[in-house]
């Protein structure tokens, strides 16, 4: 790939290889971020994990403090009283059966899939459509509840899903170029506090073993594992 000259000015320096700290790390990601437009910080992070053992499958949310900078949309299956609740809070789609088939038909237009237990009966015939996306409800996601309006409130205001893939890596959204390093800072150490504090009895040897933080368009740069660790 052929890149520009605001591109390899911004890289000048950069050193693949090396470990950076966290608070580093961000510094650089936010210097080489060389877009017109306001590209999204992501952290990948290799876990020391069997992901063929089912006790060693990750799956869950975490509360980014300081937001991810996006505008989450959000359906929501509801019935009755709750579906008032959803609206009221914010949901961008709410429905049942009516919504079960506007996304069959392939109206997904939407981040975060929340439902109450009731319609789970619905939304189990969708498994095909949302599974592949990620965005099947699921109580381990905090997606599949009767507080809708607590739900929908954190998703909107920072709260987002990670599962371990085939490979035990989790990739996490922790905000926008734009941030503050301070707020990346925040949201990148919430990320690793609570995959450690989710990390499975059955894990053996090192935890994290590989920690990378890229903008949209950026090149990887790794992190040190124990020196975010010791940060916490």
């Amino acid at each position: 790939m052929v890149r520009g000259k605001r591109y390899r000015d911004a890289v000048k320096g950069f050193t693949p290889d090396n470990l950076y700290s966290d608070d580093a790390a961000i510094r650089v990601v936010k210097d080489m971020a060389s877009c017109r437009f306001d590209e999204t910080v992501d952290i990948a992070l290799k876990l020391g994990l069997d992901p063929r053992r089912a006790d060693q499958i990750l799956r869950g949310t975490v509360n980014l403090p300081a937001g991810t900078g996006k505008t989450v949309r959000v359906a929501v299956f509801a019935e009755g009283e709750a579906a008032t609740q959803a609206r009221e809070a914010g949901a961008d789609r709410v429905g049942s059966q009516d919504l079960a088939e506007e996304i069959t038909s392939g109206e997904v237009d939407f981040d975060v899939c929340i439902a109450t237990p009731e319609t789970m009966r619905i939304v189990g015939t969708l498994g095909r459509v949302l599974g592949p996306r990620g965005l099947m409800p699921n109580p381990k996601s905090g997606t599949v509840t009767s507080d809708i309006t607590k739900a929908i409130n954190e998703f909107k205001g920072g709260r987002v899903g990670y599962r371990t893939d085939k490979f035990a890596n989790v990739h996490i959204p922790i905000g926008k170029t734009s941030f503050t390093e301070d707020d990346l800072l925040k949201n990148l150490r919430a990320v690793v506090a609570e995959l450690r504090r989710v990390k499975p009895a059955a894990a053996k040897g090192q935890y994290m073993q590989k920690v990378v933080l890229s903008s949209t368009m950026g090149p990887g740069v790794r992190v040190d594992p124990n020196r975010i660790e010791a940060s916490l």
